[in-house]
């Protein structure tokens, strides 16, 4: 049965979707079963695993509106590797047509049940905002990963978020856990992000992934090739970190009985 992982984090260019798409290739490279879902109406997700989002019909729009089945709506990925969910701007008018509707936060969730049994891993890129499509996430999901840079901003953003899911876990979904942080964009020469850095694990401790993601160009160039940036460049620094981050994440979260040792 799938565990479903939502990459959330209030504020924008945090690296949430590259590490999303990138998780989802590492994971995929280890024999792990993958099922990405693009829940932001940019569609970044989507065109980075080489989803044209222009031609996503059925997508989770449809999904979210009953109209098609994740299965009827999922497509491969560029190479083939792993399952994406996409989207398009289609998905921002969700927002309008599910807020009175019964049980609008769920939707995500029931419309997954199908396939739990396809999937060891689902994983969810949320938009930067806490937005019914966020709620819908944290519903569905067991644990959420939070990308973040090392400066203060971000860390107001952490304790916002942090609020978010102890209102969620209160009132729908008592399953959901801060599975860790992951540091992004991590340049050590920088004095600041060092300090960030240190405050980080000293009040979060065990859930601040020990893996660090340095600022790299070559994970930021691959979305135009329509690739994560493990398969634009395999040997990049930023390849390897995100290859070291899905083996400290298998290890955690004891995910995949046919990883490759």
């Amino acid at each position: 049965m799938a565990k479903i992982y939502s990459v959330a984090n209030q504020k924008g260019g945090v690296g949430k979707t590259t590490t999303a798409v990138n998780l989802a290739a590492a994971l995929a490279e280890m024999n792990v079963k993958v099922l990405i879902i693009d829940l932001d109406p940019q569609g970044n997700a989507t065109t980075g695993c080489g989803v044209d989002k222009a031609s996503v019909h059925p997508g989770v729009y449809e999904v979210l509106n009953k109209e098609a089945s994740v299965s009827e709506a999922v497509r491969k990925s560029k190479k083939g590797l792993f399952d994406v969910l996409g989207t398009n701007r289609r998905l921002a008018g969700a927002e309008e047509e599910l807020v009175d509707r019964k049980g609008k936060e769920l939707r995500l969730a029931e419309a997954l049940n199908p396939v739990h049994d396809s999937y060891e891993t689902i994983i969810i890129d949320c938009p930067p905002a806490l937005s019914v499509l966020t709620v819908n996430a944290f519903c569905a999901s067991q644990g959420l990963i939070i990308p973040m840079t090392c400066e203060y901003f971000s860390l107001e953003g952490v304790s916002d978020l942090v609020l978010s899911v102890k209102a969620v876990r209160e009132h729908i979904n008592p399953d959901l856990v801060i599975s860790g942080l992951l540091r992004v964009k991590f340049d050590p020469r920088i004095t600041l992000q060092r300090e960030v850095s240190e405050q980080l694990t000293s009040f979060f401790g065990d859930r601040v992934y020990r893996t660090v993601i340095p600022t790299n160009v070559r994970l930021a160039e691959a979305p135009s090739y329509g690739l994560p940036g493990l398969l634009y460049d395999k040997s990049c620094r930023g390849s390897q970190a995100y290859r070291y981050f899905a083996q400290e994440f298998v290890t955690r979260e004891k995910i995949g009985q046919r990883v490759r040792k």
